[in-house]
């Protein structure tokens, strides 16, 4: 299995986390579920060889290029064959730059990039089958990125999302509501519409999926952690606290899912 990182260009830094990839092949009548938790993020995905089944309907991979909106809950994807991902993966406040579609349209869905974009996705996909490396990928996304990037005109609004999400990330989503409302000079009904449109969620569900990031990435960093170090750390009220969110968001209780699963945040990479 070839896992492959990197860092976007200026400008697109700005509104575009990281590129990421994995080149994989099952055995014959392997195969592998692979959990999805909400991480804060939306990903373009880019499926270039078999493609994933969701065993849930609603999370169905339409297509081979999706848009995976801020996710509510956790779904399972059901993995076999060759498996082969691009990935683009925005800043929280990044896909409202690119796309003319409030964010919250892609709340807790995975939307085909055609219902987006009408002329040449055909043509970008198969520029990425045939790229034969990780960085003629990054060449070939950044020029489609650059091209969206040019028809946006909500720069004032998306900087003022950037110095919330960079408060958030600050204090690892221990920010009261107020408080951000005050930072954007924004009523608080006025900030939840602006977190609809250029987050896609509500701050509420917003800053429960940066805290319960901010837990895998304090147990990736220090392992010996207890549950109840852990929920103290993080800012939880108490242990049962985190447990509810961890089952509300993974489907297994912190325990399961350290024990099944390795404890690493997309988000605080």
């Amino acid at each position: 299995m070839s896992y492959y990182f990197a860092k976007p260009s200026y400008p697109l830094s700005l509104w575009v986390k990281q590129y990421w990839a994995i080149d994989d092949c099952l055995a014959q009548g392997q195969v592998h579920v692979q959990r999805i938790v909400p991480n804060g993020l939306m990903e373009l995905m880019f499926y270039l060889g078999n493609r994933p089944v969701a065993l849930d309907r609603r999370k169905q991979l339409c297509d081979c290029s999706v848009l995976s909106g801020q996710q509510k809950g956790y779904y399972d994807l059901l993995v076999s064959g060759r498996v082969s991902i691009f990935s683009i993966e925005f800043h929280p406040h990044g896909v409202s730059s690119f796309f003319d579609i409030p964010a919250s349209e892609f709340f807790d869905q995975n939307v085909s990039l055609r219902d987006l974009v009408k002329v040449g996705v055909g043509e970008l996909e198969f520029a990425l089958y045939e790229a034969r490396t990780f960085d003629e990928k990054i060449g070939i996304v950044e020029q489609f990125l650059l091209q969206r990037l040019k028809r946006s005109g909500k720069e004032y609004e998306t900087k003022r999302m950037a110095h919330c999400i960079a408060l958030i990330n600050r204090e690892k989503g221990l920010v009261a509501i107020d408080e951000l409302s005050s930072m954007a000079c924004l009523s608080r009904k006025q900030l939840e519409r602006a977190f609809s449109a250029f987050i896609g969620s509500s701050p509420k569900q917003f800053l429960r999926t940066v805290r319960f990031q901010n837990t895998l990435h304090q147990k990736h960093q220090h392992a010996d952690l207890s549950l109840t170090e852990l929920a103290y750390k993080c800012g939880y009220y108490d242990q049962s606290h985190m447990i509810n969110d961890y089952k509300l968001l993974s489907g297994k209780t912190p325990t399961q899912y350290f024990s099944e699963c390795d404890p690493y945040s997309d988000y605080f990479l």
